[in-house]
């Protein structure tokens, strides 16, 4: 098992999540994972810079640490040949670090270029042909492309790494689990589904499997569960409604019913390792092994020191 630290761009700024991403190596996390927003879920979070930049930085400050995107969607706001490009320096400048993790996106960020979004199946298209291009640019040489949404015109990707980036595609259902197994290298989830673990096998895929672990710690499980609420109980809305509005005012509207009780039964919170413990595990037991943890707490480099003096060892241990 790999432990991920969640690099939220939505809520802290960028020097913050440089700060984080050094913080987290010196802890003994084995990877940071950074979200790729324009905007954030609600007003409440007030960020959202660059990630790809972000990453840059991190890059140059650490030197073990893997780096991750959670996730990219390279087919609306970005043309997959610029993030096959950029995935490409980023492993350069990380001496192969970095994982590249995508998805069809959402609404929120990606109706910013003007380009509409489409429906389901218009996206999981968009996003079947983006994983070709950067696949094909990813050869070398000049290359080009006609697909039903996407274009190439006689590009080439001139600084490729020695190992290309583990491609980990994010699945909330069986289509894009065989996706991630046909032209991904890996799975990417935020729910302990053993459903799509299975489907991506069966696809053949065998690389690693990212799950997004939501937890808030704080001095107590209620300051937890009250700075959670606050900034982020829009992802207790439910993938139809988190994919499909446009702003942070929406998921406001949209996220009013959310009561902190709902929270709780969502989130590890507190200062007690027991209930992290045991919601890894559920991801563990469904077959994942690359947890993501995804801190909502109020304290960010709080969490940290409590992974690193209490947790990590205990969750290392009860996976063996």
């Amino acid at each position: 098992m790999k432990i991920g630290y969640k690099l939220a761009s939505e809520g802290f700024g960028p020097r913050e999540l440089i700060a984080q991403a050094v913080a987290a190596e010196r802890a003994g996390f084995d990877f940071v994972e950074i979200s790729d927003h324009y905007h954030p879920w609600l007003d409440a979070q007030g960020h959202s810079p660059f990630a790809w930049t972000v990453l840059g930085a991190i890059a140059a400050r650490t030197e073990r640490i893997g780096l991750a995107t959670g996730v990219t969607c390279p087919s609306v706001r970005y043309h997959p040949a610029i993030i096959a490009q950029a995935a490409a320096t980023l492993a350069i400048m990380s001496d192969d670090r970095f994982t590249l993790g995508v998805g069809s996106g959402e609404r929120l960020n990606e109706h910013v270029v003007g380009q509409g979004f489409g429906n389901v199946r218009v996206r999981q298209e968009r996003l079947r042909e983006a994983l070709e291009i950067i696949r094909l640019l990813w050869q070398g040489g000049y290359q080009s492309y006609e697909g039903k949404y996407l274009r190439l015109d006689d590009a080439r990707v001139f600084d490729l790494p020695d190992r290309l980036p583990v491609i980990a595609v994010a699945a909330g259902g069986r289509d894009a689990a065989t996706m991630a197994a046909e032209l991904g290298d890996g799975l990417f989830v935020t729910e302990p589904r053993a459903d799509l673990v299975e489907t991506y096998r069966a696809a053949g895929g065998a690389g690693p499997r990212y799950a997004e672990v939501p937890v808030a710690w704080a001095p107590t499980a209620e300051e937890g569960v009250r700075e959670a609420h606050r900034t982020t109980r829009w992802a207790l809305t439910g993938w139809k409604v988190m994919s499909e509005l446009p702003n942070p005012a929406n998921f406001e509207a949209a996220s009013q019913t959310v009561r902190e009780e709902d929270v709780r039964e969502k989130f590890a919170a507190g200062p007690d390792p027991e209930p992290y413990v045991e919601a890894v595990g559920n991801y563990l037991a469904a077959g994942y092994d690359h947890i993501v943890l995804q801190n909502a707490g109020p304290d960010p480099d709080g969490f940290i020191d409590f992974f690193h003096k209490e947790l990590g060892d205990r969750l290392r241990h009860a996976e063996g």
